[in-house]
């Protein structure tokens, strides 16, 4: 991961540079704040693929918040190149004994039709409540709005300590060895 002047929309992009073997992936995050008692979210930001999107599987970006009571939120989101879907996740468990699961939504993303050498611009809406049930609303890709309208659990009692969290994941669909550049820029979440 670096940071580069071109190409970019603000004159600095993130520069997401993933070598793979066997549909393998790499999770890159960043700790932006400890705001325990926000719950409405809008992630916005661009992305731009190169003539590697081919090897791409899935596109993830998510946000994680630890709320009051200390448990975990997460908001799992991605583009899922297996199944053409945009996907979220939801705790299939309890927050003390989770289970991490995916659920297909009705709304379609595969990230290997996207145009490459262009930038793509992908908001989200979710909030929560104070049990850690989350509502994923809506899914915009190049101001084309997708309703998600999903109420899933998604509380995890991970005994971490106060934080908002994004994550950006790249996933392979090759089952050798591949590789794939992705930049991110003009990132923001808003909250309130």
């Amino acid at each position: 991961m670096s940071m580069v002047g071109s190409p970019s929309l603000s004159g600095n992009a993130l520069e997401f540079y993933t070598t793979y073997t066997y549909y393998g992936g790499e999770l890159y995050y960043a700790s932006f704040g400890d705001d325990t008692t926000s719950s409405n979210f809008v992630y916005d930001g661009w992305a731009y693929l190169d003539n590697s999107s081919g090897s791409i599987a899935n596109l993830e970006m998510d946000m994680n918040q630890v709320m009051a009571n200390g448990e975990t939120v997460i908001f799992g989101f991605q583009c899922d190149g297996w199944s053409g879907t945009w996907d979220y996740t939801e705790n299939a468990g309890t927050p003390t004994a989770p289970i991490d699961h995916w659920v297909n939504s009705s709304a379609a993303c595969n990230a290997q039709t996207w145009a490459q050498n262009t930038w793509h611009h992908v908001q989200v809406s979710y909030s929560r409540d104070d049990d850690g049930n989350v509502t994923y609303q809506s899914v915009w890709l190049d101001g084309n709005q997708q309703q998600i309208n999903a109420i899933v659990p998604s509380a995890f009692a991970l005994g971490w300590a106060p934080t908002l969290l994004t994550n950006f994941q790249v996933d392979s669909i090759a089952p050798g060895s591949s590789s794939s550049t992705v930049y991110l820029d003009n990132l923001t979440i808003s909250r309130w």
